[in-house]
Order: C-alpha cells, then structure tokens, then sequence
C-alpha cells in the first residue's frame, strides 16, 4: 500500500459520521478509498445526504499527522502491517460477520505472511473468560489453552486480565500460535502489566485491532472488538463468566455467526460459573477435556508427540487412586471442590484447629488447595 492509497484509507476511516456500513457502501459504489474522495459532491449526494456529502470532501482533523505516526509505525519493523477490506491479507473469515473492520492493524509474526495468518486462522478457537477469575478457572484456562496449543490449534483471546492472559501464556507453553485482538492502538498496550505478554505474543502470533494508532482504552471499544475475536475464530470456549460477564458478549456474537459455542461448567455456589450454566442452558456444549472441543470442530490435532493430558477424558474414583499411585487425603476428599470455610472444614473431618492448619498448609506448598479471599479454602484439580 502506498503513502496515497493509506491516506485515503485512514482518511475515511476518521471521518467523522462515516461509520463502517457506509464506508462499505461508499467502497462498492466507487471501488477504492483514493475514488470515494475524487468524486463531486453531486455524486456523494445521490448516495447519501449532504451532510454527508460535505463531510466527505472536508479531510478530518489530524489526518497529517496520523498518517505520519502510521507511516513510521509501518517502517519501524518487518512484522506489521495494515490490510484493509479487498487486501489479500485481510481475513476471509470476518468478510461473514454482520460488521466487518474496514482496517485492520497487524502486529507480530503472523503478519509477515497472509497465507500463513489466513491458514492459522482457518484453524483458530477463541477461549474467553472472567477477568477475576478463580485460582481453578485460571488454571483450566491455560491447560486447555496448552492442550490447543499442542495440537497445532491457534488460540485467538482479547489479551485482558484473568482467562484471556492465561489463554495466550497457555497456547505458547504449548508450542502453539496466539493471537490477540485488543481494544487500543497497536502502539499501546492496556493492560499495562501484559506489556510482557504483548511481546511475546507478537514474537509467537500476532496482535489484531481495528482502531487506529493512539487510540486509548475506551470502555466501548473492548465489547465492539468482541465481534472480531469470535469472528476469526471456528468456535468460543468459555472457560469462566459471571452472568454480566463481557464474555458471554463474545459468546452470542459466536452463535449469531454460526460458530460453536461450548462452556466448561463449576460449582454450582461459584458467581464465576453461572454465566457457563446459562450458556450451558441455552445450548452451549458443555467441555470437561480438550478433546470434547476438537471432536465437535472435527479438528484434527496437527502436532506431533503424545496428545497433552488435557485432551484426554480424566481417571474417575478408584481408577484416579491407583494412577496417582495413592488413596485420595481424606482433607482433599472434605474440601471436594467447592469453596469451604475453615469451620465448616473442622465440621467434616473432626480436626481441631492446629492440625487442620497444619494440613492445609501442606497442601498449600504442593499446589492442591489455594487460600481465597474471605478465609476460604479451595481446592484444585490436577492440571
């Protein structure tokens, strides 16, 4: 793309009251950015209004120097790019979602090559969640995401808190491709303290959004880039929600587009698990391995070596005894897998206190129980 065709671009990307649907309109009517701003304002009148039509033939505040700042972004390494509705680069998958970005910005490995981002993407499962998630969600999340990963399977997430984090850090402890669609310029990198992850993603994946360079982090535009997370992606796995949880968002976004939704269920005590129950309820696939997801996709694991252990159904009862090679603790058996209270621990086993502090700290230092706000105790599957 040359200096002309990329002004015209972010031209009528910033015009003010050009949303996408018109700036589509306008593109099928004329062909290209550069014809849209060549024409009369008669001409721009008949597709619309002269409001409009005067907008159109004013250049938008900042158009200079956003212009310069995305020139000497583009120059300043061999792993971004800019593709645009028609380019080659641009993903096949989002030209079927009811509003597709007009630009896309591209930030990592992935945007060197557009065949090699379009085959990833063919081949992509977003895994959405909680920003607050609990210990055992947060885990679930980058085991299931390392399991994906491990089999050649990309994982596409929104790089915030909590289960989208854990899904990207995941994928790559699996060997695999990530990619990140994020609410910001790609020039910045909200939250902050992911600035490390970003990197690493960008070296093992790739970084997508649609709004241009500088752009802060708006509350609306984290639910607007939903659209695009579920829109590259074959299916959503929801690994944790709240009922408001901003990841059912992306959820109905998937189902409106045909996609697959599946939900990993909790406790039925857990805030966190209900937003999975509802979609659960309303015909989400419940998940409880990997492998139930790749069976519904009929993704066929593309890595090498022995399938992960979370893409395998785990032992049950007696079976899961003689594999850890021990009888199950009777404190984990009491603690089960809800939340408890330290009383209502002493009322199950019978232990005074000092011993069942004891007991629980020993489980603490091996990973099987985490201590959760409010003197609860929690324990934790084996990843």
């Amino acid at each position: 793309m040359d200096s002309e065709e990329l002004r015209a671009w972010l031209r009528l990307a910033l015009t003010p009251g050009v949303g996408n649907t018109t700036a589509r309109k306008l593109l099928t009517a004329f062909g290209s950015a550069q014809a849209i701003f060549e024409q009369s304002s008669a001409t721009l009148q008949q597709l619309g209004s002269d409001k409009l039509a005067s907008t159109l033939r004013s250049e938008p505040p900042g158009l200079a120097a956003q212009l310069k700042t995305t020139t000497d972004w583009l120059k300043d390494g061999h792993d971004r790019r800019i593709a645009v509705l028609g380019d080659p680069a641009y993903p096949p998958a989002l030209l079927d979602i009811e509003d597709p970005p007009l630009m896309l910005y591209m930030l990592g490995s992935l945007a060197n090559s557009a065949f090699s981002a379009t085959e990833k993407i063919a081949n992509s499962l977003a895994i959405v969640g909680s920003r607050n998630p609990t210990p055992q969600g947060e885990s679930n999340a980058r085991q299931f995401a390392k399991a994906f990963g491990s089999a050649g399977i990309c994982v596409v997430s929104g790089l915030a808190l909590g289960i989208d984090g854990a899904a990207h850090d995941g994928a790559m402890l699996g060997g695999g491709e990530t990619i990140a669609v994020v609410g910001t310029g790609l020039d910045r990198v909200y939250p902050k303290r992911h600035l490390d992850l970003a990197h690493r993603i960008a070296r093992q994946g790739m970084i997508i959004s649609e709004f241009p360079l500088g752009t802060p982090p708006l509350t609306a535009n984290f639910p607007k880039r939903n659209r695009i997370i579920s829109g590259l992606s074959r299916g959503t796995l929801v690994v944790e929600a709240a009922l408001q949880s901003g990841s059912l968002i992306t959820a109905r976004l998937a189902a409106e587009q045909g996609k697959e939704v599946f939900a990993i269920p909790g406790s039925i005590h857990s805030p966190q698990s209900r937003g999975c129950h509802a979609l659960i309820k309303q015909g989400a696939k419940l998940v409880e391995v990997a492998q139930d997801v790749l069976e519904e996709l009929r993704l066929a694991p593309t890595g090498s070596g022995a399938a992960p252990a979370a893409l395998q159904t785990p032992p049950e009862g007696d079976e899961a005894d003689e594999a850890a090679g021990t009888r199950e603790d009777p404190l984990l058996a009491a603690l089960g897998f809800d939340a408890v209270s330290l009383d209502a621990l002493q009322a199950r086993t019978g232990l005074d206190t000092a011993h069942l502090q004891a007991g629980l700290l020993e489980l603490e230092l091996e990973g099987q129980v985490v201590r959760l706000p409010g003197g609860l105790f929690q324990r934790m599957a084996a990843g």
